[in-house]
């Protein structure tokens, strides 16, 4: 049973809309994060609240930060500032199904999908949002800029 697609309250009128491959971003950093898959999505889930209020470089917050999950991190818990949202499936169908809802139900909100897998990006930039790298929330270098793949190992990592 699919569940359905909702808009998203963002945290003010016209705030851009932040969503984040979970899986994706947390393998894109080899720091053992296999070990303990819910553990390293509840790690991104908290370096995201700072990033919901302030924004990134280049980017001033407040943002509306929804971070997607997926397999062992389902039933993450959101906390204020960011909303988590458990991908009964493919976690990279559930963000496309939240850029495409939040395309139409907001025509003109900035959408910005953080991710480093190739296919994501090409499906969320055709409806309109613009993708950003791993980095661009994990820190280092290339900041607000990244916008290129990570390297490296579990740069496709999965979280389930």
């Amino acid at each position: 049973m699919e569940q359905p697609v909702e808009v998203l309250p963002p945290p003010g009128p016209s705030a851009p809309l932040l969503v984040v491959d979970g899986a994706n971003v947390v393998g894109s950093v080899p720091d053992g994060w296999w070990r303990d898959r819910r553990g390293a999505a509840e790690r991104l889930r908290d370096a995201l609240v700072p990033v919901a209020a302030d924004g990134l470089p280049g980017l001033p917050g407040p943002l509306a930060v929804v971070l997607v999950v997926e397999g062992a991190a389902r039933g993450v818990e959101g906390v204020p500032g960011v909303r988590v949202v458990s991908a009964p499936g493919s976690g990279d169908d559930r963000i496309v199904e939240l850029v495409a809802a939040e395309a139409a139900a907001a025509p003109g909100r900035r959408l910005l999908v953080v991710t480093a897998d190739r296919g994501l990006r090409a499906r969320v930039t055709a409806l309109g949002a613009e993708p950003l790298g791993p980095r661009t929330v994990r820190g280092g270098a290339g900041g607000a800029g990244d916008r290129g793949d990570a390297s490296g190992p579990g740069s496709r990592g999965r979280t389930g």
